[in-house]
């Protein structure tokens, strides 16, 4: 039976999950979610798929989960035997480092390219201009993150080491938003990073995944 994700192709939070389920050879279907007509926030989805009100919402026989972290890791977990390891579980070691960049993203890099992503593109889709001085803060925050992981990537060609983990995918779907902006630099300027960047979405499973990401 084929794994239930709730979701909608331009969600970055919905490509992150696929580009896990797509690098495991996952069977996963996407079942549409019309967050324009605030689908995700009817009655019925809040107490079924995601109290939040937000998406993806997954689902996987009797078990539903929401939180596409927390999803991809459950898929990394299910299909361990097969695709590509993504936790690396049999190596302690290198599944704390795969952890450690996991959470590197989640909380130094995910704010600030974010936030960027809805100034400088979702704002404008729906007319409003970007307020300047959060570009600016955001811009410094961000680049004080993409200084430490050129250094990282200078000496690893991805972040948890020689091997792609799902700390490199977790980090695609808004890297490929920035560069739909005028931020587009702050990646291009770091050669360690624009090469980890143009390996990573070179990947076919990643190509996939965010193939419906069509903003910008």
């Amino acid at each position: 039976m084929a794994l239930k994700l709730h979701g909608s192709p331009v969600s970055t939070c919905t490509s992150r999950v696929l580009a896990c389920a797509y690098e495991k050879g996952a069977d996963i279907d996407v079942v549409p979610v019309d967050v324009m007509a605030g689908e995700h926030k009817s009655p019925e989805y809040l107490a079924t798929k995601n109290p939040f009100g937000q998406i993806p919402a997954f689902e996987d026989g009797d078990l539903s989960l929401f939180e596409s972290r927390a999803i991809s890791r459950y898929i990394a977990t299910k299909y361990k035997g097969q695709g590509t390891d993504l936790l690396r579980e049999d190596n302690p070691k290198e599944a704390a480092i795969v952890g450690l960049w996991m959470e590197v993203e989640s909380q130094n890099y995910n704010p600030p390219i974010s936030t960027l992503v809805h100034e400088l593109m979702f704002k404008r889709m729906y007319g409003g201009s970007p307020d300047e001085e959060v570009v600016k803060a955001q811009t410094e925050k961000l680049e004080k993150v993409l200084d430490v992981y050129e250094q990282r990537l200078s000496k690893n060609k991805y972040f948890a080491g020689d091997f792609i983990s799902l700390a490199d995918l977790h980090h695609v779907p808004y890297t490929k938003y920035l560069l739909k902006t005028s931020k587009a630099e702050l990646i291009y300027s770091r050669p360690h990073v624009k090469a980890w960047w143009e390996d990573v979405s070179s990947r076919p499973t990643v190509q996939k995944a965010v193939a419906g990401m069509i903003l910008g």
